[in-house]
């Protein structure tokens, strides 16, 4: 952990809704005029797309229908360890980019003089110029593997976590409408994941200084055949905090400025779905600010 370069991640498994707190911070880093260096959770696959779908060819040739994005073949955990230690040490460290889309391949090709195309990774380039602190989202923020704790490296991690059902059904409808998968594919993926989501995913949470969990209130008891995601409005939201003396949460002025919230346990308070985002600002927002002038001074 570092006190003069603080590293910052948001860890969630796919599906689970990280952007809606990517926004929440882009909202402070905007208004707080801080400088984040972002580094991106996919970049630390060890395998490209193509490369994946050989990987997965060969495991399944060989009786494992397991292998997925979420363990450790799949993924350089070490990368992601040392990335966070060299950046809270010096404030540098190296980054690449993971290529989803069209449009990010043709900015990448523009500034490398390359010929990427989707499912490729740029490579990897020393980062030194000036910013205020390091902020990941993915899949690892705070994974653990062996000797490799992630976790230790970080200053402030949180964990975007809704119920696994709703999870499975923002997963579905994401898959469905961004990327073309049929249901069948994407139910075979979320099976082929589950043991590496319950080895490699769901122990980062019990790490995590603040925990999301979003909690439906409308049956989703068979999320492989809801029609629609519930809405904000149709769920509330349980924000945990590991240590509330860490960070000096203040819940009696949280509990006045989020109408409707309530506490459910001494470090636990649930806000309406709808007032998540506001909730994460209120929160965050003093919480960053603190880090950094710490980290100026």
């Amino acid at each position: 952990m570092s006190i003069k370069h603080p590293v910052v991640a948001i860890t969630g498994s796919s599906g689970a809704g990280t952007t809606t707190v990517k926004d929440a911070f882009e909202h402070i880093f905007f208004r707080q005029k801080i400088t984040p260096l972002v580094v991106e959770g996919d970049s630390f696959h060890s395998l490209d797309r193509a490369a994946f779908k050989v990987a997965v060819s060969k495991a399944e040739g060989e009786g494992n229908n397991f292998f997925s994005h979420f363990g450790p073949e799949a993924n350089h955990f070490d990368k992601i360890a040392e990335t966070f230690k060299s950046y809270g040490d010096s404030g540098k460290c190296q980054r690449r980019y993971y290529i989803h889309s069209d449009e990010e391949a043709a900015t990448h090709n523009a500034r490398l003089g390359s010929d990427y195309t989707p499912g490729q990774f740029t490579p990897w380039e020393d980062v030194d110029e000036p910013s205020d602190l390091l902020f990941y989202e993915g899949l690892h923020g705070g994974a653990r593997d062996g000797d490799i704790d992630v976790s230790k490296y970080v200053d402030l991690l949180i964990g975007v976590v809704p119920i696994v059902n709703l999870e499975w059904i923002q997963k579905i409808f994401r898959d469905n409408a961004q990327r073309g998968y049929a249901a069948e594919e994407i139910v075979d993926t979320i099976l082929r994941r589950m043991p590496d989501y319950v080895n490699y995913i769901t122990p980062q949470f019990s790490s995590t200084d603040i925990n999301l969990q979003r909690v439906p209130t409308v049956d989703t008891s068979n999320p492989f055949i809801a029609r629609d995601i519930p809405t904000p409005d149709e769920s509330f939201v349980i924000i945990r905090f590991k240590d509330p003396s860490k960070f000096g949460t203040d819940f009696p002025y949280l509990l006045n400025m989020i109408p409707n919230s309530f506490m459910s346990r001494r470090n636990s308070i649930v806000v309406p779905g709808g007032k998540m985002g506001f909730a994460m600002e209120l929160i965050l927002a003093p919480i960053i600010q603190e880090m950094i002038e710490k980290s100026r001074t």
